[in-house]
């Protein structure tokens, strides 16, 4: 076993050596922390108290007896020392006389592949460990797949715990053919397999005489010899806008990372989306003006001339970047909850969020054998390609050319969490186009003598929501206003029929209505919708497409029991009986408005005194002036 020595390398040679990002990845308990412990232990990264503290956690957590347990190096939570996994992702620094590294050890269970995708995301190689006993299993080819996926073309096999088999050559070769042909069917033709046993050390820093018949390099020998490529000079720069600085009145500049490229003083940049051009006036940093910035450099420019851009914006140096709302792109699907096709999402592309939705997959990938499987949905930790829309253009480029354009993350509207994440392969067809007519919705509501609205009554089923919508569409009526009613059993005659109650289904139903509602109030009308639209994204979707002051969302809020006493269409009887699956309020839940315009309780107040509410507010808010 080599010695480590107790003093880190010299800061100069580190300042000198290339920076490598790379993760670990592979199956759970394959050996990815003891691993990297190993490495960094033989490398001579470890100061002496480190080495202190290792020895002393060996004792108390370890799992080697008196050796050093070097898994503890990385695995720093204490619920990671309990179970003896990996659960985040831990990052680490280190230096050899060559390179600079960070590495970050990733989980290898399921359930945490949303971490091994954030990790590799910033990432150059990927070493990929296997146990030689077990083989290629499918979590091997679920990292291998979002590992060529997310553009890392530099990869290591580590054939790790060889040392149970004896270093068994025959065992070594034939995984290592069945792993290159695995990974060249998705692209990856840089493998090098390396027989390792890291509670051994065996080729982790220097080559084994335990494998004679290996002539290829140990694990630290590939780290410092793969060469990374980060785009041409020649290539048309690209900076990313995170924050406009302007400390005060004589300053103004744009704060961002060069993604692609070299970027020059003097150089002409169109700010997109848009169309306004400058000349790079000066490129600034803390220290100094530089006179160019290379991709993957931070700094702040300045134009010639006075430009709005904002957080999120592009400066585009040559050709101009493309800029779409409609793209084609892989997605990768990281939530319990699976992905709804049509549901409302938020997505984070670089530093600017708009809002997404997703069309039912095209297809999704069998991460074993490759194959393209049909899909309505994708499921926790599915991959699969799908066209996406965006509420607004952004600007980018294809993943395969840009990893920092090219990718977006998708959030939870409500709870803001990580669900998914896209990488954009191209896009959709631009072929339709907004049409401008001379007759528009203001023209439509002066004829009508009343400004458009969409009263969206929303519910439990039994609680009264088509009643109280009836007697305010009656009322209006009399008094001469334009109204149209939307009510959920009659849309599903005609409109809706082709959809049943499942939660995608449902949503695609309300999704229909409200662009049908909003259409209808382009057109000038007052708009009655009564769904029981159970879910609060897709009634913020259906507010989101109209005018603001043009939405008043009222809450039936009829108790449960109540409705279900009262079940006029014996719709209750039935899902109790488990005749009706997905059933609102039995098996499937309904989320309330949290603030709404009107809450009525049908508990305390008749359907007329509900009905008048509705129309006190609609003229509070002006619509019926002229009625």
């Amino acid at each position: 076993m080599a010695q480590p020595t107790t003093e880190a390398p010299a800061r100069d040679d580190q300042q000198r050596a290339d920076l490598l990002r790379f993760i670990t990845c592979g199956s759970v308990d394959d050996g990815k922390s003891t691993l990297i412990g190993r490495l960094l232990y033989e490398s001579g990264q470890l100061h002496t108290d480190q080495l202190a503290a290792l020895t002393a956690d060996s004792e108390r957590h370890g799992t080697r007896g008196a050796e050093p347990d070097f898994a503890l190096l990385v695995d720093g939570l204490a619920a990671e020392r309990e179970q003896g996994i990996t659960i985040d992702v831990a990052h680490r620094f280190f230096a050899t006389a060559r390179r600079r590294f960070i590495v970050a050890d990733t989980p290898g269970h399921e359930q945490y592949t949303r971490n091994m995708v954030t990790a590799a995301s910033t990432t150059d190689a990927a070493v990929i460990l296997l146990d030689a006993r077990k083989g290629l299993l499918t979590q091997t080819r679920r990292h291998t797949n979002l590992v060529a996926l997310l553009g890392i073309r530099h990869v290591a096999l580590a054939v790790n715990k060889l040392d149970l088999l004896d270093y068994s050559r025959e065992v070594f070769e034939a995984i290592s053919a069945e792993y290159r042909e695995f990974a060249a069917g998705l692209g990856i033709t840089d493998v090098t397999c390396i027989p390792t046993s890291a509670v051994e050390g065996s080729n982790v820093v220097t080559r084994s005489d335990r494998t004679p018949w290996y002539r290829g390099p140990a694990l630290l020998e590939w780290l410092e010899s793969v060469e990374v490529h980060h785009g041409a000079p020649a290539d048309p720069a690209r900076l990313l806008v995170q924050w406009v600085n302007r400390p005060d009145d004589d300053f103004r500049g744009f704060s961002g990372r060069v993604v692609r490229g070299t970027l020059r003083r003097g150089d002409r940049v169109r700010v997109q989306p848009g169309a306004q051009e400058s000349a790079v006036e000066r490129i600034v940093t803390m220290d100094e003006d530089l006179p160019e910035a290379p991709s993957g450099l931070s700094v702040t420019v300045v134009l010639a001339d006075a430009l709005d851009a904002s957080r999120g914006s592009v400066l585009a140096a040559g050709t101009p970047v493309d800029v779409a709302d409609v793209f084609q792109a892989h997605l990768v699907w990281l939530d319990e909850r699976e992905l709804v096709p049509g549901r409302r999402y938020l997505a984070k592309f670089g530093a600017r969020t708009v809002g997404i939705a997703v069309d039912r997959p095209a297809y999704r990938i069998d991460v074993d054998t490759q194959a393209r499987r049909s899909a309505t949905t994708l499921r926790g930790n599915e991959i699969g390609v799908a066209d996406v829309h965006l509420d607004a253009p952004v600007p980018y480029e294809p993943y395969r050319v840009n990893r920092d354009l090219g990718s977006f993350i998708v959030l939870d509207r409500l709870t803001n969490r990580t669900v998914g994440a896209g990488m954009i392969d191209s896009r959709c067809s631009g072929d339709v186009r907004w049409q401008p007519t001379t007759v528009d919705k203001r023209a439509r509501a002066a004829r009508n003598g009343h400004r458009p609205c969409v009263v969206w009554f929303t519910g439990l089923s039994g609680a009264g929501k088509s009643t109280i919508a009836d007697l305010v569409e009656r009322e209006l009526h009399r008094r001469g206003a334009h109204t149209f009613l939307l009510d959920g059993d009659n849309v599903r005659h005609g409109l809706n029929r082709d959809l049943g109650f499942s939660e995608a289904d449902r949503v695609e139903n309300i999704r229909r209505v409200a662009e049908v509602s909003a259409l209808l109030a382009e057109a000038g009308l007052i708009v009655l919708v009564s769904f029981i639209s159970p879910f609060r994204a897709e009634r913020a979707f259906a507010r989101g497409l109209v005018e603001p002051g043009e939405f008043c969302e009222v809450h039936v809020a009829t108790p449960l029991e109540v409705a279900e006493q009262r079940d006029p269409k014996g719709l209750y009887a039935r899902a109790r009986r488990g005749e009706l699956t997905d059933f609102t309020g039995i098996d499937s839940p309904y989320e309330p408005p949290l603030n709404p315009e009107i809450r009525l309780d049908t508990t305390t107040s008749a359907p007329e005194a509900a009905a008048e509410a509705v129309l006190a507010e609609l003229r509070a808010r002006g619509v019926l002036d002229d009625c």
